[in-house]
């Protein structure tokens, strides 16, 4: 006795409320425009455009990004332009001298320091006004030279140019004893920085912006990665695909669906990374723009051609599950793979470093990083974008094959070495 299994109906199925699902629009769409448009893939491409930009989860999570950026830009604005004042106890002439010529220094360093001497008459009027609050420290002079007094640690910010100043005056005071000057005691005794191939970077600048890199590639490309992988396998789940294959090709389904979300994850990189730019502009790392959007350029175009292989992997994995729970174990190997690439930019340096600007996927962070810390030349992110476009076509093609072989079989979850056993 045979049994006719009834396909779903596209009007009801997917959501289980009775309300057309997206699913069931989607395949809607594709009957009544797949076959004669003879682009069904940009059909797809759309209808996954639309469908992310007006999900509210989606807009919630970039509005959130967005927001943390720019109160982050505000908090660091904020803070390079809070004026730090410090009032410094003295007792004496020569200890007003020298906290004024120590404010002198500071101003020079930084216009957010401010020093002030107060006069006070001894100890017990200088403890008086720590403990009050009035008065940051106590500066006075000892047998054993001078002295800073306060009620805790003495900020360093506060410090450094009071030991400037008595070292200054206790080298006029020497020198002129010895019969000779400052300078000629100081002569030759500066140390300056200097690298074989003229560059000057920051190190920590360097770190933070490789830090970012590999946190919005690791973000990005989970999240709409995951999302990919959950539309397949729903489509395959409900045996909604069995109605859209009719309309249009399978390579159809799978490029719409990896352009329109690789356009999507693009235009919120490129977002993220502009309002990364202004709110850097607000920071003490201003100056160094130009570096940093040379690296940003690159990052992004690096980010464009890596997200497509990535984006086909992970149709690929919803093909290969037969169910929502499956995907934790297809999609596992390119999970693994990007949490690698976050730690390596972290932990590799040096010729590791270099080698690993040029492998597929971890050149993502790894290109954008060395060309900020100078260390790239002009060839090298364009001899390493030009693998990862390599890496990124091959990857298609073999993928492709695989989403085809592994989407219409419904015998249970397949492993990538099944799948490419199994016949078209």
């Amino acid at each position: 006795m045979t049994t006719l299994q009834r396909r779903p109906d596209p009007d009801t199925a997917g959501d289980g409320t009775g309300e057309p699902s997206e699913l069931a629009e989607l395949a809607d769409l594709a009957d009544e425009r797949g076959t004669g448009s003879g682009r069904p893939w940009l059909i797809v491409a759309v209808r996954e455009i639309v469908v992310r930009v007006t999900n509210r989860t989606f807009l919630f999570s970039t509005l959130f990004t967005l927001v943390f950026i720019a109160g982050f830009a505000a908090f660091s604005a904020w803070q390079a332009g809070k004026t730090t004042t410090y009032t410094v106890a003295v007792s004496s002439p020569e200890g007003t001298r020298l906290v004024e010529q120590a404010a002198t220094a500071a101003r020079a360093t930084s216009d957010t320091v401010v020093i002030t001497p107060t006069t006070v008459p001894g100890e017990g009027a200088a403890r008086a006004a720590v403990d009050g609050g009035d008065i940051d420290a106590w500066l006075h002079e000892t047998p054993s030279g001078w002295t800073l007094t306060s009620g805790d640690d003495v900020s360093l910010s506060l410090r450094a140019p009071l030991e400037g100043a008595v070292r200054d005056a206790a080298l006029d005071r020497n020198a002129a004893a010895a019969g000779t000057t400052v300078e000629a005691l100081e002569r030759g005794a500066t140390l300056t920085g200097d690298r074989f191939d003229g560059q000057t970077t920051n190190q920590g600048f360097v770190q933070a912006a490789t830090f970012a890199f590999a946190l919005l590639f690791l973000m990005s490309a989970l999240m709409f990665g995951q999302q990919i992988a959950a539309s397949v396998v729903e489509e395959k789940q409900s045996r909604l695909v069995e109605i859209i294959a009719t309309a249009i090709p399978l390579r159809a389904l799978l490029a719409g669906k990896v352009v329109g979300n690789s356009v999507i994850a693009m235009g919120q990189v490129v977002l993220f990374a502009g309002v990364g730019l202004v709110a850097v502009s607000f920071t003490e790392w201003s100056s160094l723009l130009p570096s940093l959007s040379t690296a940003v350029v690159w990052f992004i175009l690096f980010f464009a051609v890596g997200f497509f292989a990535l984006a086909c992997l992970f149709a690929v994995a919803g093909a290969l599950a037969s169910r929502t729970e499956d995907l934790q174990s297809t999609t596992s190997p390119m999970t693994t793979l990007l949490m690698l690439v976050y730690f390596a930019s972290f932990a590799l340096s040096g010729t590791a470093l270099t080698v690993a600007s040029y492998v597929p996927i971890v050149s993502v962070v790894a290109m954008p990083g060395r060309i900020i810390a100078g260390d790239a030349a002009w060839w090298e992110p364009v001899v390493s974008l030009l693998v990862m476009a390599a890496f990124s076509a091959v990857t298609v093609v073999i993928g492709e094959k695989i989403y085809r072989r592994s989407l219409m079989q419904t015998r249970g979850r397949l492993s990538w070495k099944q799948a490419l056993r199994t016949a078209d």
